[in-house]
């Protein structure tokens, strides 16, 4: 049950925003970097590879765990600390919405398996990141590709 300090407090320091992690994959090619990203499966619009933390793995871990299921990175490197973070409002099947905060962990991405586990739910294709950034909704996440 919500009390009025709980919703003064929200007023004061806004929405209590859950936690996700998110791979920015990156790969050097001859004519500079690319950044990997995939289709959301609601809406189909770019986003970068997350979702929640897992037990038992590092955020980093669990980022790079997520680049494999949604976008088939198979073999990368992650560094354990992050690049930065977003804030987006997350829209669930019963349509309420929740605030996240995804903290950003950079993936250098040595390989991709044809077949991964959301292959049939997703598109997935290399941008420079000032294009990807173009073509992500988030300021904070576009911010973080332009300043790759």
């Amino acid at each position: 049950m919500k009390s009025h300090f709980d919703d003064a407090l929200r007023l004061f320091l806004g929405p209590v925003r859950e936690r996700q992690v998110a791979a920015v994959c990156l790969r050097r090619t001859s004519e500079g970097d690319e950044v990997l990203l995939v289709t959301s499966r609601g809406t189909g619009r770019w986003i970068v590879p997350k979702g929640w933390p897992i037990k038992g793995l590092s955020d980093a871990e669990a980022a790079l765990q997520e680049a494999w299921e949604e976008a088939g990175v198979r073999a990368a490197s992650v560094e354990e600390d992050p690049i930065g973070s977003y804030d987006y409002e997350k829209r669930r099947k019963q349509g309420e919405i929740t605030p996240v905060q995804a903290k950003v962990y950079l993936a250098k991405v040595e390989s991709l398996a044809d077949s991964y586990p959301e292959d049939h739910q997703r598109s997935r294709r290399w941008f420079s990141p000032a294009e990807a950034a173009s073509r992500v909704q988030e300021p904070q996440l576009q911010a973080l590709l332009r300043a790759l």
